[in-house]
């Protein structure tokens, strides 16, 4: 039977329709289908933590959780960072050399005549944008907790940056135990949320009370409704060194041989974990360190205890990352977060307590520096030059200077992406975490924002390539002239005055690690290729000429005395009218004696 044009049309309508019904719930799948999830992403930065004081990379103190990322990602153990906090934490935060960051040193050594000149706004220079503000612009909520110092006022803050929420230290530091300055260059310590002034309780334990507000702000959204990157700045182990006494009781008699021994022992796990090679020789401590055996037996009870102190602190902070662990494993999402943890610098010299003017201060602000509640409310406690350079083995020096134990720092990736078991022996540096976290979440490339210097670390993690940085690629770093650059696994370093002589040298970082044998004129042609290399690394990033005699040191005073001057000017008129009170007071009783007398 032939079909008719109405029934041809029926039969078209109906083959049309059943062939739309079977594609109907292929077509509905693929609709639902869920994206990739994105990994959620925790920065951990620690403050003044030395190359080896987690458990992992051989320390002394109780880190198990930051063991147990180590463990389960990658170690990284030729990592470098800057000298210097503000510098470390715009790069680590930006993946841009520092100065084209607009952050080239710290505000409270900057010398006057750096001050405003390009790099030197001490705050992120336009166009320089963020990691949270890269991972915005891609749907993740961003989140900030602790400690800031890259600058204030308009534009400055982390919410003006990238941040959606933000609990912000404005400031290099502050007391552990409440909201209160650690030195006279702050007249308070000075806390933002979200951008506005915040009133913190009046006792509280940093570590802890960090923790807490990022769990807060997680929790603001269902578990896996949207990823999210937490930027956790510690205030741990920056002075003052402060700890609950049970956790610094952990450690009692640990460290009463000595900074010597600790110095040794320390290079001994580094040669036993493959941190620097079996043969290579280490520099004793410098020639005008207090030697441990010349101290009184009050000195060594005060200053081994500062140490029990100082791994309290790492490990209640440790502490702390657990239960943030433990938080996102009870909302499901641990297994999708991505840890990032390092330190911003090598450990921390400063004696502040015998510092001129101290003992008033101190006195003032409600400090001391006593054997008997140590690290607990109201001590300020230091470890030190002599622990630093002991903490710092088996670099040389410390924190404010480009010698390895200033700038060689722990870092560790752990989660989606990150092989475990992984150990990454070739040079990385401060700048390459960004471009590392963006390859790892697939984030977009950004136009308008300034170029990265760093490279994303994801093929060396993957065997994809065995180095991130040829050995003719050189790689700089600069401080407030202590300065440094990189070629292959050669080094050539300038350490400025008072400790340094401002001298460049030349190291092979793979044979010598400690900076021991200078092969400048070993080996001239390169030393020369290197000195050029810094020369154009200077030029290209803007770096500033130091006026003559300067010194951090130094410098630091003279910013300190100038941001007090008006305080200071004022209690002075206010002693005045005091004493000029009290002598009106008596010539006027006097006269009135004499009167009656009279």
């Amino acid at each position: 039977m032939r079909a008719t044009p109405a029934g041809t049309l029926r039969s078209l309508f109906s083959l049309s329709m059943a062939i739309l019904i079977a594609a109907a719930p292929v077509a509905a799948v693929r609709a639902q289908a869920p994206s990739p999830k994105k990994p959620n992403i925790v920065m951990i930065v620690v403050d003044d933590a030395a190359l080896m004081d987690f458990g992992a990379f051989g320390g002394e103190a109780r880190t198990p959780n930051i063991d147990r990322l180590a463990r389960q990602g990658a170690m990284f153990t030729a990592y470098h960072s800057s000298p210097l906090c503000s510098p470390s934490r715009a790069m680590l935060l930006t993946g841009v050399d520092n100065h084209r960051a607009g952050v080239a040193t710290i505000e409270e050594i900057l010398p006057p005549s750096q001050k405003d000149k390009p790099g030197y706004g001490l705050q992120f220079a336009p166009g320089v944008w963020t990691v949270a503000r890269r991972l915005k612009a891609e749907g993740y909520r961003t989140l900030m907790v602790g400690k800031w110092h890259l600058g204030h006022g308009p534009g400055a803050l982390p919410n003006e940056n990238g941040f959606d929420r933000s609990l912000a230290l404005d400031a290099s530091g502050a007391d552990n135990w409440g909201p209160r300055p650690y030195m006279p260059y702050y007249d308070s310590a000075p806390w933002f949320e979200d951008g506005k002034p915040v009133k913190m309780p009046d006792r509280y334990y940093s570590s802890d009370i960090m923790v807490d507000r990022l769990k807060g702000y997680i929790d603001e959204r269902p578990a896996g409704s949207q990823p999210f990157y937490a930027y956790l700045a510690f205030q741990a182990v920056h002075i003052p060194v402060q700890a609950p006494k049970a956790y610094s009781d952990r450690y009692k008699g640990r460290f009463d041989a000595g900074w010597e021994k600790l110095r040794e022992d320390r290079a001994a796990r580094a040669r036993a974990l493959g941190l620097m090679p079996a043969d290579a020789a280490i520099r004793d401590l410098p020639d005008d360190a207090r030697r441990w055996d010349q101290l009184t037996a009050k000195e060594k009870a005060i200053y081994a205890r500062s140490m029990e102190v100082y791994s309290g602190m790492l490990e209640a902070m440790d502490a702390a990352i657990g239960r943030l662990m433990a938080h996102l494993e009870a909302r499901g999402e641990l297994d999708n977060t991505i840890f990032v943890v390092t330190s911003d610098n090598g450990p921390e010299p400063s004696d502040p307590v015998h510092a001129p003017g101290m003992s008033l201060w101190m006195k003032l602000n409600g400090y001391r520096w006593t054997l008997k509640g140590l690290g607990e409310k109201g001590s300020l406690a230091f470890i030190g030059r002599e622990w630093a350079s002991a903490l710092s083995s088996p670099g040389n020096r410390y924190k404010f200077y480009t010698s390895q134990g200033g700038i060689r720092v722990p870092l560790i990736l752990s989660g989606p992406g990150v092989p475990g078991g992984t150990r990454v022996s070739s040079p990385a540096f401060v700048t390459d975490v960004v471009p590392t976290l963006v390859d790892l979440v697939g984030a977009r490339a950004q136009p308008d924002a300034v170029s990265m210097d760093g490279r994303s670390l994801r093929p060396v993690l993957t065997g994809a390539a065995t180095e991130t940085w040829g050995p003719n690629e050189p790689v700089g770093i600069e401080v407030s002239g202590n300065a440094a650059l990189f070629r292959g696994s050669h080094k050539i370093v300038r350490d400025m005055p008072p400790v340094g002589d401002g001298q460049w040298r030349l190291y092979d970082l793979a044979k010598d690690p400690g900076e021991t044998t200078d092969l400048a004129q070993a080996q001239p042609a390169l030393f020369k290729q290197m000195l050029a290399d810094y020369a154009a690394y200077e030029a290209r990033v803007g770096v500033q000429p130091l006026p003559e005699g300067y010194t951090t040191q130094n410098q630091l005073m003279d910013n300190a005395m100038g941001k007090q001057r008006p305080r200071i000017v004022i209690m002075g008129l206010l002693l005045l009218g005091v004493v000029g009170g009290l002598i009106a007071g008596a010539v006027l009783l006097i006269r009135r004696r004499r009167a009656k007398a009279a």
